[in-house]
């Protein structure tokens, strides 16, 4: 009998490899932070003398769900500017706040926040695009959650950093300071093309191509970004990208709720990925991602949530459920984006977008132990038929009652382990009564 760390008995286990898989009345079996095997109870039972043995007989273990774009720290604004337009939004509202408050402290404090709600709904890694990320890496550290931590750019001076070669010095620092980290990592994070120059775009995916980091960036947000810049430059956006040379693997492409169907195969053809943040385009009227004809051209479609100032949170069962339902309406066609294909855009095609296929999104002998239970005898759940489908039709983020991340604990019968809840709804509080004097001054 082989000792192990951990043994988890459940009712279903749905490893998302192969697609659509649903083991019944099987075991995960955990060793150093990874999974060792995946195999009957009653086998692993003889095979495991486990350190903790647990018992989950009404649940189903998924890997965990990865949020491929967020802004975490903004959940310190969520709410503070609602029912506006993007552009409106962003540079009457957000821009000026952000201007005012962000700085290592709100990016600390809404950090732990963010991982908070996220570790409770069954987010195991998230794909950030804030300042300060250093700060945002340094409380994911603490956490125990796996994460990307994006080294943003832009044209203009922020709190963070004056220029351009400032932005890219402190990100290629961070960078080199995560390279032992394993369960941190960076990707460059200029935030579009309207807002960081053509020469910038060029430096970014030189630097990209030569350290091997992928590129994250927002992308065909709406039909009048996508109007403007062609007015501005003579082309759209994505072609800029293009021209540039930043159409590859490495282009992680957030939102393209503008698209054509030549841009689709050049997408596929290139094999640059697409994250899909659909209730945040729906709540700013953005438009629609054509999630359904990019996943049947072969283009890898993540998906996430975007900064709960825009969401208004970070409910990855919630964005499931909503990319299932949305994509099934705009192509009139309800057999697309079935559900086993939607919960793997939450999972495996997030890693496979990060560069981490190999080491999570999915529930494979070697992989890290990046688990999720779900918790399926609740009301809401029952009676079960399917639980592959009841996970993205019917679940809510509160059914989630352990998640592990390599192996570690962090979520334990609802209670995070490494993070003090009641100290960041503290925090949290506090800012908000500081911004919210300041929003109405």
């Amino acid at each position: 009998m082989q000792a192990i760390a951990t043994l988890i008995n459940a009712r279903w286990i749905i490893p998302v490899e192969p697609d659509g898989l649903i083991l019944e009345h099987h075991a995960l079996a955990i060793q150093d932070g990874r999974i060792v095997a995946l195999l009957p109870q009653d086998q692993a039972a003889a095979c495991f003398t486990p350190e903790t043995c647990l018992n989950l007989d009404g649940h189903v273990l998924i890997p965990g769900l990865i949020n491929a774009h967020t802004h975490a720290s903004m959940v310190l604004l969520r709410g503070l500017a609602d029912d506006l337009p993007l552009m409106n939004w962003l540079q009457n509202h957000i821009w000026p706040a952000e201007t005012r408050w962000v700085n290592p402290d709100f990016v600390r404090d809404g950090t732990r926040l963010a991982i908070a709600e996220m570790l409770r709904g069954g987010t195991t890694c998230f794909n950030d695009m804030y300042f300060f990320p250093e700060v945002t890496a340094a409380v994911a550290r603490e956490c125990g959650i796996r994460a990307c931590v994006g080294l943003i750019a832009l044209d203009f001076p922020t709190a963070y950093a004056c220029n351009l070669d400032e932005y890219l010095s402190k990100g290629l620092a961070l960078h080199q300071t995560l390279q032992t980290e394993p369960l941190l990592h960076v990707a460059f994070a200029p935030h579009s093309p309207y807002t960081v120059s053509a020469p910038a775009l060029e430096r970014i995916g030189r630097l990209a191509e030569d350290l091997g980091l992928p590129i994250h960036i927002h992308v065909h947000e709406t039909a009048a970004e996508v109007a403007q810049f062609q007015t501005q430059h003579g082309c759209r956006p994505l072609e800029r990208l293009n021209q540039l040379g930043l159409l590859s693997p490495r282009l992680l492409a957030v939102h393209m709720t503008q698209l054509e169907a030549a841009e689709i195969d050049r997408l596929a053809e290139v094999g640059a990925h697409v994250i899909h943040c659909p209730e945040s385009n729906l709540k700013l009227a953005s438009g629609f991602c054509p999630t359904a004809w990019l996943d049947a051209a072969g283009v890898n479609v993540a998906i996430g949530t975007d900064g709960a100032a825009s969401n208004n949170d970070l409910d990855l069962f919630g964005e499931l459920r909503t990319a299932a339902l949305l994509g099934k309406g705009i192509a009139g066609d309800a057999s697309v984006l079935p559900a086993a294909r939607v919960l793997r855009m939450a999972t495996l095609n997030g890693a496979q977008a990060l560069g981490l296929a190999g080491e999570t999104g999915s529930l494979q002998p070697g992989k890290a132990a990046d688990i999720v239970a779900v918790d399926l005898s609740h009301p809401e759940t029952e009676p079960m038929y399917n639980p592959l489908s009841q996970l993205v039709y019917a679940t809510g983020r509160h059914q989630v009652s352990d998640v592990w991340v390599a192996g570690q604990r962090l979520l334990a019968d609802r209670q995070l382990t490494t993070l003090d809840l009641a100290e960041a709804l503290q925090r949290a509080r506090e800012w908000g009564t500081k911004i919210r004097a300041g929003h109405s001054a």
